[in-house]
């Protein structure tokens, strides 16, 4: 595979690691739907993840990840943790939110996206051999195209909200 397929590989994992969880959310409702929190709070009072962030998502994403790099030639278990290392990102910075004071769903750009870009692509790094400039594009068009196309997405209904 070339660097600029791979990275365009890696570019539609991401896409279906941020995309499977609120597929999930659509068509199970409520279903599986516990936080991964389970409601518990820091000493600051305020909750861990939120909410919002679910086991339904947790293995949706990575399984979704899973399937989705099996079909491209990846293998499903690089999916797999690819797709549970974006998702871990996203933790990381509704965590880092939190403890800053920004509510659930609060816009925080560049935090929304790097961590859940950058995490998975730094496996995708010592697994696959990808260099740091494929790194940093892929990184970069995703954090872009996330900023750009969440507002559409929110207008559409598909989105709870524009980022």
């Amino acid at each position: 595979m070339s660097d600029m397929t791979l990275a365009l590989a890696l570019f539609l994992l991401l896409v279906v690691a941020n995309g499977s969880p609120v597929l999930a959310q659509r068509l199970l409702q409520e279903r599986w739907s516990a936080s991964l929190d389970g409601g518990r709070t820091c000493r600051d009072g305020r909750r861990l993840l939120g909410a919002d962030k679910t086991w339904r998502g947790l293995l949706s994403g990575s399984l979704g990840c899973g399937l989705a790099a099996s079909l491209m030639g990846l293998g499903s278990i690089f999916g797999l943790f690819f797709g549970l290392m974006a998702l871990l990102g996203d933790l990381a910075s509704s965590f880092i939110k939190r403890r800053v004071g920004l509510a659930p769903g609060a816009r925080a750009t560049g935090l929304d996206q790097l961590p859940e870009a950058v995490l998975p692509l730094l496996l995708a790094m010592a697994w696959l051999d990808i260099g740091w400039v494929s790194l940093v594009v892929t990184a970069l068009v995703f954090t872009i195209l996330n900023i750009v196309i969440s507002p559409a997405l929110h207008r559409l209904g598909i989105r709870r909200r524009p980022h």
